[in-house]
């Protein structure tokens, strides 16, 4: 049977989530108070079941650039270790007016595995949609990167063409000198020894090894090692040809990458080797390479890490079967049958459009109804406050006594102090229920197309829609439950069940 668990929660109630607190001082003088601010967040917080652990507070502080504020430095200190998995805040120019720190914030966050919630733009990137922002956010700066390096890219280029030093060193055995590359006087005999070595031991580790036996060091005066003599064979510059725009930075591990050969720039030097040693020891680099290669990658599984045994044990995919395994009690289920009962499950979800339309109707109520509660507090806050001045104002005049003012000026700041915790409870509430029915929205959208496309899909891209929908697997002997993390819970919906 297959059983999908309806109500299983988006996000985990442990999340443990930060506030972010900027407001100016004119918008202080106003009446727009940091409490207020805090209150609100909190509540949407609480809404979502997460524990505010840290309030930032930069009340005061300017937008124009906060990445350095002491605050802003705990923050992402605190991101960073694991401390906060969110932060959340009223609008984005609370977060920071800079365009550009904007932008670092988003990428900071994206690359820690963190979360930004901002309440007026309904913009929570622990949903679907909200993940959208980190989309829009990423393609501004790849936008702005992109030129930048567009420009750097030209300037490189004609720098190199003219035989101009770019950054970064010149190799090993050579040196700048009267605007030229020319052969250094003390490196240049140790790189040409480097190819004779080799070509005698036809060992890189050898040939490090006795560099240093004899006393050679780099020129920053470490020892050679194996990689070190690699990239100075490998390096064109020693039999007179030196290279330049031929590499690029690029993100990941790796620090560097290939340009492709038409952009790079060729200068004729001073050699140091003659070419046919240079060939001689390259060639014997690559047929070491070619006999040493790596096998491929191993296969991705879309699965992997969420599906688990009845037991509770994790099944995993061994690499002498296809299929799921539990090591613990031998439960095991084909991952091709997997695969086509996922896809079942996504058809499934799209055959009840009357549930979830209800489910959306349901939701569109609650807001109007929350909306509609929230003027009515504001309403009642701004007749409050004006009741309490008149109060005060007659007071004043002489018209009441102390104690006439205290018996009706008492309730009225009850009353105040009642609406101004109320509020952001509620705002909290309709910001939540804001981001949540974008979110289920642009699921339902998108299923449709993800349901057509699943078996022309990679496992790479099978692996993010999986990541994205669902929450863990449970496998039994005859049943096969999905916990989906974006299922409509505002109404439940009945279990569906299926033979395998």
């Amino acid at each position: 049977m297959v059983a999908v668990n309806p109500a299983f929660k988006s996000v985990s109630p442990t999340k443990q989530v930060g506030i972010w607190i900027r407001v100016s001082t004119e918008d202080q003088a106003q009446g727009d108070s940091p409490k207020h601010h805090e209150l609100r967040a909190r509540a949407y917080a609480e809404s979502r079941g997460w524990t505010v652990c840290e309030v930032y507070d930069l009340a005061g502080v300017s937008g124009k650039s906060v990445v350095d504020h002491r605050e802003a430095k705990r923050m992402m200190e605190d991101v960073r270790r694991g401390h906060i998995h969110a932060l959340i805040f009223s609008k984005l120019a609370r977060l920071a007016r800079n365009t550009r720190e904007l932008l670092d914030f988003s990428d900071f966050f994206r690359e820690h595995d963190a979360d930004l919630i901002s309440l007026q733009e309904s913009i929570d990137t622990t949903t679907p949609a909200g993940r959208l922002f980190y989309t829009m956010i990423a393609a501004m700066a790849q936008w702005e990167r992109e030129e930048i390096t567009e420009r750097v890219k030209a300037s490189v280029a004609v720098r190199a063409r003219l035989g101009k030093p770019l950054s970064g060193r010149v190799a090993f055995g050579y040196h700048w000198k009267d605007g030229k590359i020319q052969p250094h006087p003390d490196e240049a005999p140790v790189r040409k020894l480097i190819y004779e070595l080799f070509a005698q031991h036809k060992r890189k580790k050898a040939v490090a090894r006795v560099l240093n036996d004899r006393g050679l060091r780099t020129r920053d005066g470490h020892k050679f090692t194996d990689t070190t003599v690699d990239r100075l064979i490998r390096d064109t510059t020693a039999k007179g040809q030196h290279r330049a725009n031929f590499t690029r930075r690029v993100a990941g591990n790796k620090p560097w990458a290939w340009k492709p050969e038409h952009d790079w720039v060729i200068n004729q030097v001073d050699p140091i080797v003659a070419e046919a040693l240079w060939q001689q020891c390259n060639d014997l680099l690559d047929a070491r390479r070619a006999r040493m290669a790596r096998p491929g990658k191993r296969p991705v599984h879309p699965f992997a890490g969420l599906v688990f045994c009845h037991c509770g044990k994790k099944m995993y995919v061994p690499s002498n079967t296809p299929k799921y395994v539990c090591s613990a009690c031998r439960t095991k289920i084909p991952v091709i049958d997997l695969d086509g009962l996922f896809c079942d499950q996504l058809k499934d979800y799209l055959t009840a459009p009357d549930k979830i339309s209800a489910y959306l109707d349901g939701a569109n109520a609650t807001l109007a109804e929350k909306t509609q509660l929230l003027e009515t507090l504001r309403r009642d806050q701004t007749r409050t406050k004006q009741e309490a001045e008149k109060c005060f104002q007659l007071y004043n005049e002489g018209g009441l006594t102390a104690e006439q003012f205290k018996t009706r000026f008492q309730p009225l700041d009850q009353r105040r102090s009642q609406l101004e915790a109320e509020l952001p409870r509620v705002e909290g509430e309709i910001d939540l229920l804001k981001v949540d029915g974008w979110s289920r929205e642009h699921i339902l959208a998108e299923t449709s197309s993800i349901v057509a496309q699943w078996p022309t899909q990679t496992a790479d891209e099978k692996r993010g829609i999986v990541e994205s929908l669902v929450e863990k697997i449970v496998i039994k002997a005859d049943e096969v439950t999905f916990n989906m993390r974006y299922l409509p819970d505002f109404k439940e919906m009945p279990e569906k069940q299926r033979t395998l």
